[in-house]
């Protein structure tokens, strides 16, 4: 499993009977998580001292408690900074299993030693953005809530990246996508972060399961023949690494060789000093990257 173990201001205290307690910087957030189905001792401290605790309807989402917790607060990763603020179906504007990936394509980027074009799909609030930014790619961002594009120009913002190579577009990604082709464009690094189901800007319908390897498929095509990496995250339950292997290895690496390796990634729990599952990640690198 590849751990994001390298947080200061971000920490998973604890799991137990489907919630997980977490300190954001100086704030406990209890939030729910379908992988926590076992029921451990809650011994952690912080049990009692919450700023904020989602509850799961059984009817179906749920809705936010808040104790002393403000509208927005920021939190850093490295010399990243990034706002968060808790939001509807549970969410804060990051996931901090993914800064495992960051590192990675991070590395990539630098150890490059030629200008790197990275391509961010379903781009969320920026997360891998600013990290590729950092590392000194050009990055394309997209995503297709005009909200979410706000948030990572704003993260941008903070992290000194305001006049960084990044290109914002509020757009459909597989729309995107067919039209860079028709273009000629090609980009040395691709990320995508699929959901599990979405919209597009007009009402376009993303099914993962149906979607992904046609997607896939697709979006190799951005790829030249000296690309660097190709990266896709997976919360589905049914895509697990080896299904992202066997994409990956069928639609990049049968035309541009390289490797692919898959793993789940995760988050280190400080209490019990175990590892808590956070969703898959499938890595394709070219033969030329060490």
């Amino acid at each position: 499993m590849w751990v994001a173990d390298q947080w200061k201001d971000y920490e998973v205290i604890d799991t137990s009977r489907g919630e997980k307690l977490e300190r954001w910087g100086s704030y406990v957030l209890l939030r729910p998580d379908p992988q926590v189905i076992w029921n451990t001792p809650k011994q952690a401290k912080e049990w009692k001292r919450l700023n904020g605790h989602y509850h799961r309807s059984a009817k179906g989402g749920g809705e936010w408690e808040f104790f002393d917790l403000p509208n927005e607060w920021s939190i850093g990763y490295r010399d990243l900074t990034f706002h968060l603020k808790p939001f509807s179906f549970k969410h804060t504007g990051l996931f901090p299993e993914q800064a495992v990936n960051w590192d990675w394509f991070s590395r990539i980027i630098q150890n490059a030693g030629r200008p790197v074009k990275v391509l961010n799909l379903f781009a969320y609030t920026g997360g891998a953005t600013l990290a590729a930014a950092k590392a000194g790619a050009s990055v394309t961002h997209v995503d297709a809530s005009k909200g979410m594009v706000t948030w990572a120009k704003e993260n941008a913002l903070a992290s000194g990246l305001g006049d960084a190579p990044i290109r914002w577009l509020v757009d459909d990604c597989v729309k995107f996508v067919e039209r860079e082709i028709r273009r000629g464009n090609t980009y040395d690094g691709i990320i995508m972060d699929p959901p599990s189901y979405g919209r597009g800007p007009k009402g376009e319908i993303w099914k993962m399961e149906e979607n992904i390897y046609p997607f896939i498929e697709l979006t190799a095509k951005l790829l030249p023949k000296n690309a660097l990496f190709f990266l896709i995250n997976s919360y589905t339950t049914g895509l697990q690494p080896a299904v992202l292997t066997y994409m990956l290895s069928s639609a990049v690496s049968s035309q541009l060789g390289g490797r692919v390796v898959s793993s789940e990634i995760g988050l280190p729990v400080s209490q019990s000093g175990l590892i808590l599952p956070c969703g898959a990640s499938g890595r394709w690198t070219s033969s030329k990257v060490q």
